[in-house]
């Protein structure tokens, strides 16, 4: 069979996909919690959420609203979380990935200026320079406050968005690694860093699971 055969997945589908697997973690946390089997498979779904945000990011043509409807639902959930759990400041998911679309479009940025042969020495530094600043500030937001999986967490949509050119004056061989495994791949480095710094022993590092099914994922939106 050949391997474009395989790929059964949309976009859709991962992220309907990913909704389920988090359910089932859930499900698992709140009524099995003796039984790990659902904790496990429950680890795929936040990579395959990252990469639905790296997906995201590529495709989209208005990053402000992009980024605002997704940090306005992390306020609003966070607002929640946090009158309805006695103040506790842990923040959600979704600021997790509000900070990695921040980073991501920075990276874009980088990138843009690094390949348009427009661009200036002094356009290509400092948008190196904001990249490696949104990142830094990442990294020190993560250390003032606990961020649902961590600065690792924060960076595997990034990882994911790497090799993304998508729009990008990028060199051909540069645009040959812009395909779904090699992405997919990238997202390996920060999902074993978030388990290095987990306090779930061996747990985490089920969600390297993921990769093989986004190798399945065909690139395309919907059917």
């Amino acid at each position: 069979m050949q391997p474009d055969k395989l790929r059964i997945f949309n976009a859709n589908a991962i992220k309907f996909l990913a909704a389920a697997l988090m359910v089932i973690d859930h499900v698992g946390l709140l009524f099995f919690p003796d039984m790990l089997l659902f904790r496990k498979i429950g680890r795929l779904s936040m990579p395959l959420f990252a990469f639905a945000i790296a997906e995201g990011c590529k495709y989209t043509k208005n990053k402000p609203k992009h980024f605002f409807l997704l940090f306005g639902l992390a306020v609003i959930c966070q607002t929640v979380y946090y009158f309805f759990d006695s103040g506790n400041l842990y923040m959600c998911i979704l600021v997790t990935f509000s900070l990695s679309v921040l980073t991501i479009y920075a990276l874009q940025a980088f990138k843009q200026s690094l390949f348009d042969k427009d661009s200036t020495l002094s356009e290509k530094v400092l948008t190196g320079l904001l990249f490696a600043l949104v990142v830094f500030c990442v990294y020190a937001l993560n250390r003032l406050l606990t961020i649902d999986y961590g600065f690792w967490g924060c960076m595997t949509p990034v990882f994911a968005s790497l090799f993304d050119f998508h729009r990008i004056p990028a060199p051909a061989f540069l645009k040959r690694l812009d395909c779904i495994p090699v992405r997919a791949a990238c997202m390996i480095l920060p999902l074993i860093g978030i388990a290095l710094v987990s306090n779930f022993g061996n747990l985490p590092y089920f969600a390297l699971c993921a990769i093989p099914v986004l190798c399945l994922y065909n690139g395309e939106r919907e059917s």
